[in-house]
């Protein structure tokens, strides 16, 4: 099993690369926290999913270590946040938005969970499907 936090390289173009991890945290009011990290020119950016509570659609592992990583909407829908294209997704997600911190900063990880969820199943769904051009929306 990968260490945690264990800084991993995410290449953007040939100018910018990005680090990045995850972790789970338990915080002070004892509650779980699923944590992505980006690291680049001395910025630390975090995107926090935090559990919800009964009902509320929003499932993280809560430190269990078998479902480490994913957070889920109650619905269906799920991310792996220990995936490159899901991490890829979310800063490109913060960035359309405008919403990069310019120094540390921390985000609300929910509040790209659909954004993110959407256009990482569009990719997957256009990979699975030989001889489709790029950017083509998925099948029937």
């Amino acid at each position: 099993m990968r260490k945690d936090r264990r800084l991993r390289r995410l290449v953007i173009d040939e100018q910018t690369t990005y680090l990045w991890n995850f972790r789970q945290k338990k915080g002070a009011d004892g509650v779980w926290r699923d944590i992505v990290t980006l690291h680049r020119g001395g910025r630390r950016t975090r995107f926090v999913f935090r559990p919800g509570g009964a009902g509320s659609g929003r499932y993280v592992s809560e430190g269990d270590i078998w479902f480490q990583g994913w957070a889920m909407d109650g619905q269906g829908a799920g991310i792996n946040l220990r995936e490159p294209g899901v991490v890829r997704a979310l800063l490109d997600e913060a960035t359309r938005r405008g919403l990069l911190p310019p120094g540390e900063g921390e985000l609300d990880g929910w509040e790209f969970f659909h954004a993110v969820a959407e256009a990482v199943d569009l990719k997957r769904a256009a990979a699975a499907t030989p001889g489709v051009p790029p950017g083509s929306p998925p099948g029937p």
